[in-house]
């Protein structure tokens, strides 16, 4: 008695590949008996065939023709975007050395404008305050915002102080509200 599940499904699968081995087996002798014998020579001997039509050697010469002409059409091209990618190449990098040239002077210029504008912020700041009082009025007041938001506020408040009070207040204003619309988040 078998105790084991798979040695039982085991031994049923192999009894039943035995017996499939078998009945194939009996099948292919009998075939092999019953097909007719072929003779070497015949089987070596090269089949005759007809030469084809004109007609289709002519059509097929034509699309050779064609399928030719298009290869060559397409190598063309090919070198052609070769050599246009290579002079693209080219006009990148002279893209991106100009663009780093350009953000030198740029920082250059920055820096230049950065120093007049801390040297002129200084000169105001050294002048009298009634004096400086006096250009600070006489300039537009978004130009003089400018100035006296750059200034320590020791000297802005000497400066403001010997203003006119409605240029003052505009300057003032200005100053207060240069930041207003600046992004909180």
């Amino acid at each position: 008695m078998i105790r084991s599940p798979r040695l039982a499904l085991t031994l049923l699968a192999l009894t039943l590949a035995v017996s499939g081995a078998l009945r194939l087996g009996f099948g292919v002798g009998e075939a092999l008996a019953r097909a007719p014998e072929t003779d070497a020579e015949e089987a070596a001997a090269p089949l005759d065939c007809p030469a084809p039509p004109i007609a289709v050697v002519q059509a097929l010469a034509d699309r050779e023709n064609r399928v030719a002409t298009r290869e060559s059409a397409l190598e063309d091209r090919l070198a052609a975007l070769d050599l246009a990618e290579a002079a693209i190449a080219t006009r990148l990098q002279e893209l991106e050395a100009a663009e780093a040239e350009l953000r030198e002077v740029v920082t250059l210029s920055d820096s230049a404008a950065e120093a007049d504008l801390s040297r002129l912020t200084a000169l105001y700041e050294a002048m009298k305050p009634a004096d400086a009082a006096r250009l600070f009025t006489a300039m537009p007041p978004d130009f003089a915002a400018g100035f006296l938001g750059r200034m320590r506020p020791e000297s802005a408040a000497l400066v403001l102080a010997g203003m006119e009070p409605e240029a003052a207040f505009t300057i003032t204003a200005l100053i207060a509200g240069r930041n207003a619309l600046a992004p909180t988040e």
